[in-house]
């Protein structure tokens, strides 16, 4: 009885990648990621820029929207919670409410106060902003404390756009 055992016929070829395929795989994907990291980088900029027109929209609506109220005697004009030219006297008036006229109600304009994304600190999100009063001058930096009439950022870096986001 004959056995024949039959061997795998040997090729010219080795299957598998040689080191030069190798690293022009790793340059490839190398040179990706150096571009794709940049778009990024970008992309988490442009959300916390919007984070932060969202912010400053929502406390700047708030801030008017008592005005309006103060004005329109919704709200109390008696109460320390508003200065005599109808705005908070701090931001937590907003999240904390003031009482409507001839009831034992309160009305609340916040739920909370919304933190600056570029201030990266740990603190209250009310001491993340640079308030303004309403007896304050309009370039002033200083919070003359009789009312919070306005709010910036108090971050010192540049926008995508090329302005400051104190300014915004």
């Amino acid at each position: 009885m004959n056995i024949v055992i039959l061997k795998p016929a040997k090729s010219r070829y080795v299957s598998g990648f040689s080191l030069v395929e190798m690293l022009v795989s790793l340059t490839i994907l190398g040179i990706l990621a150096s571009v794709a990291i940049p778009f990024a980088e970008v992309a988490v900029v442009r959300q916390k820029e919007y984070e932060l027109r969202e912010s400053l929209r929502t406390i700047r609506t708030a801030l008017d929207q008592f005005q309006s109220d103060w004005q329109g005697e919704v709200i109390s004009r008696i109460d320390e919670s508003s200065s005599r030219n109808g705005y908070p006297v701090t931001l937590a008036v907003l999240v904390e409410g003031v009482p409507l006229n001839n009831s034992q109600d309160m009305k609340k304009y916040l739920r909370r106060i919304p933190r600056d994304p570029f201030n990266d600190d740990t603190s209250s999100s009310e001491e993340h902003w640079e308030l303004r009063s309403s007896q304050d001058d309009p370039d002033s930096t200083l919070w003359g404390g009789e009312d919070v009439f306005d709010i910036r950022s108090k971050s010192s870096r540049v926008a995508l756009d090329g302005s400051d986001y104190k300014d915004w």
